[in-house]
């Protein structure tokens, strides 16, 4: 009989500040000192240091002495430096200023970033023309939203990027390489603001940070303790906000393309599976107009059919055979997407397409019949299987393909799938690695199997958030296989959560993505991307939203009292009528009241 005990002190990583730093590695920790004409930063475990000039942002690497001498300042610890970014005024270096174990990855300590700040180099500000002032202060803000970016993890000794089948077959040489040249730049989020890091060559104070989901568990199996990890890690090649980065651009590259590995480790053995999830690789797109769910359209591109093969002959190439799970409607505009998504896999060869309309077979929130997805696809997943290595570092199974599931979002309804295939998988991978039998599941003990639906409820939150800004919904259907009132209250929520988000503050977000992943670029000279003119929206919002939410909710309270008296129809009729004048007023002109992207825009 298995058991289980949730180990929280299992997932706290040890701190290794005292440890010598192994080849390859970053500074673990940090001291910023602040001083007057400069920010010196120098590693605490006796490495390198350099400063970074205010009045431009000139990088100057010191000596331990150097970098220690003066007193005149104010001294911080920091916990890495996250990159430079140059705009108008000079320069802004991004460091972290706190952090939290969120436990290891194939041995090494993983932190989740807790908060990060820029550092101002900017004092070029006051020779700038008053256009290219509010230019900045624009750009500044975009910083601070930067700032608050949630969902980064990193290590300072180990490549995160790499899942552990691509770590396990490169050259051993490798990990004597700097961590930014071991990583894979598609999962590096801060690849942009590393480029002067580099050409300075602070090799020991670059650390890729991989935006996704990071979560551990540990549980017994016969009396010995099995460690489940949860690591999700996001591609930078589309970064975006939910509405405003649907489907691909002309390379392939999709927006919320997340690749996805749930780590068993079990009797000295470790195990991978993979799966990813993308945006459906058509150009579409779905613009914000105040409507709860605005029209999906469909882009009429000649290159439409390349991008198709771009996406998936990537996908073969770094994965192998591919199956393709399509989760969306078959009525509506979903069922149009779908059915033009349909048509361009026929042209595709070698890669299974399989359409599983979830709402319809899965409706009343029916958890279980996701199973009629899986009988379809059982042999494909089989013969896939999964990584497999000893203790010795000898591989004994390999990972033959992938399964890339996707929905509208790639949210909701896409993780509650993947999280039925990894419970597939997870059987499977404890059977071999001899912790269950044969015939035994993880649902034999229920403390394991809420341990593994904790794990997937809190993924899912993560990468909603990320890509969304709210709690993902249906959570209820990955941890108890079933929809639950509590949970209907909660989905309503994150769903009036995301519609506000989606119109009123997403395109600020989205430029703030454009600036640091570097799709906007900023240069002395060049045109402001605000000198438009016409209806400013932005002022108008905050009134609008609040005018609206306000007349709702005195018309629900003064329909609650109309029992009472007419003069509480009256009112509620009056309450009624102005919101209503309102949302139509918003609604006529919805694309100019929404928030909208002002650098880039669609891409």
């Amino acid at each position: 009989m298995a058991r289980a005990d949730a180990d929280a002190d299992a997932d706290e990583a040890p701190l290794l500040a005292e440890e010598p730093l192994r080849p390859g590695a970053c500074s673990r920790e940090l001291e910023l000192r602040e001083f007057r004409d400069r920010y010196v930063i120098r590693s605490l475990d006796g490495g390198a240091a350099f400063a970074v000039l205010r009045a431009g942002g000139a990088i100057l690497p010191l000596s331990q002495e150097e970098a220690a001498a003066g007193s005149d300042c104010k001294v911080s610890r920091i916990y890495g430096v996250a990159g430079i970014i140059r705009l108008l005024a000079g320069s802004y270096v991004l460091v972290i200023t706190s952090r939290k174990d969120a436990g290891s990855y194939q041995g090494s300590p993983v932190y989740h970033v807790n908060s990060m700040k820029f550092l101002c180099c900017n004092e070029a500000i006051k020779h700038l023309t008053s256009q290219e002032k509010r230019d900045e202060a624009y750009f500044m803000s975009l910083l601070k939203i930067a700032e608050t970016t949630c969902g980064l993890y990193y290590s300072y000794d180990r490549d995160l990027t790499l899942n552990l089948q691509r770590s396990s077959k490169l050259a051993a040489g490798r990990m004597h390489k700097p961590l930014w040249k071991q990583a894979d730049p598609r999962f590096v989020w801060n690849k942009n603001l590393l480029e002067e890091l580099i050409e300075a060559k602070l090799d020991e104070f670059i650390i890729p940070l991989i935006q996704g989901s990071f979560q551990s568990a540990q549980f017994t199996l016969k009396d010995k303790p099995v460690r489940i990890t949860l690591f999700s890690r996001r591609c930078n090649r589309r970064l975006g906000t939910r509405m405003w980065r649907r489907g691909a651009n002309l390379e392939g590259a999709t927006a919320n393309f997340v690749e996805t590995e749930q780590l068993v480790e079990y009797e000295g053995l470790m195990s991978s599976f993979i799966q990813v999830r993308g945006s459906i690789p058509l150009l579409w797109e779905q613009i914000v107009d105040l409507s709860y769910k605005p029209r999906l359209s469909i882009i009429e591109h000649e290159e439409t059919p390349k991008v198709v093969q771009r996406h998936f002959h990537d996908l073969s190439q770094r994965y192998g055979e591919t199956v393709v799970i399509d989760l969306t409607d078959k009525r509506g505009d979903e069922g149009d997407l779908s059915n033009a998504f349909a048509a361009e896999m026929g042209r595709i060869r070698d890669v299974r397409y399989v359409h599983f309309d979830f709402h319809h077979v899965c409706h009343g929130g029916n958890f279980d019949n996701l199973q009629v997805l899986y009988n379809q696809i059982e042999g494909a997943i089989q013969k896939q299987g999964y990584f497999l290595m000893n203790s010795k570092g000898e591989i004994l199974l390999e990972q033959s393909g992938v399964v890339r599931s996707n929905c509208i979002d790639c949210l909701d309804r896409t993780n509650v799938t993947q999280s039925f295939l990894a419970r597939k998988s997870l059987d499977s991978q404890l059977q071999r690695m001899g912790g269950l039998s044969s015939s035994e599941s993880i649902s034999i003990s229920d403390n394991i199997n809420d341990i593994f639906k904790k794990l997937w409820v809190e993924h899912g939150d993560e990468l909603s958030l990320e890509y969304a800004g709210s709690y993902a919904l249906k959570g209820d259907l990955v941890r108890y296989g079933r929809q639950t009132l509590p949970g209907l209250i909660k989905d309503g929520m994150s769903a009036l959560s995301r519609y506000y988000l989606n119109n009123f503050h997403d395109g600020v977000r989205q430029d703030a993505l454009d600036l640091i992943s570097g799709y906007y670029t900023v240069s002395q000279g060049s045109s402001s991307p605000f000198q438009t003119g016409g209806f400013e929206s932005a002022s108008y919002l905050p009134v609008a939203s609040a005018i609206i939410v306000g007349g709702i909710t005195a018309t629900t309270f003064t329909l609650s009292q109309v029992g009472r008296n007419a003069q509480h129809f009256i009112s509620s009729m009056i309450c009624a009528g102005l919101t209503v004048g309102v949302v139509a007023l918003v609604k006529a002109n919805g694309k100019q009241f929404c928030s909208r992207p002002r650098l880039c825009g669609l891409i």
